[in-house]
């Protein structure tokens, strides 16, 4: 069903690390707008749109997944040299003391990712709009 490429749909070039900057993608990442969110979003709201639209919205949700793949990449080497002290200034120490630096899906402030970000209503126009 897919083919694997162990490349990124577009490169992702980190020249320094930043741990301030990985928190702020956290929220892109994990965040109730941010990519999981999104293509979960589409992934679910093909089953209340007309038939002739399902496949675009197939389309995008799995897009959102691709772009979902940049954004762990680039928190990844933002992070992947910082040392404690970096990343407790960033203010991700509570991540580092639960999570050490594995990807977590959360928010910019640490809140963890939740269903709750996954509207969707009976109109598919309004579900679109969220």
């Amino acid at each position: 069903m897919w083919v694997y490429e162990k490349k990124l749909q577009y490169p992702v070039r980190v020249s320094k690390c930043d741990p301030q900057m990985a928190r702020y993608l956290a929220e892109q990442y994990g965040g109730a707008d941010g990519e999981l969110a999104a293509a979960l979003r589409y992934l679910n709201q093909r089953y209340t749109i007309p038939d002739k639209v399902i496949g675009l919205l197939t389309d995008i949700g799995t897009e959102e997944f691709a772009h979902l793949e940049m954004i762990a990449t680039m928190i990844y080497k933002l992070t992947k040299d910082a040392s404690v002290e970096q990343l407790k200034a960033a203010g991700l120490g509570p991540h580092y003391a639960a999570h050490d630096s594995a990807l977590f899906y959360e928010n910019a402030s640490g809140v963890p990712f939740t269903a709750a970000y996954i509207q969707a209503k009976g109109d598919p126009i309004v579900s679109l709009g969220m």
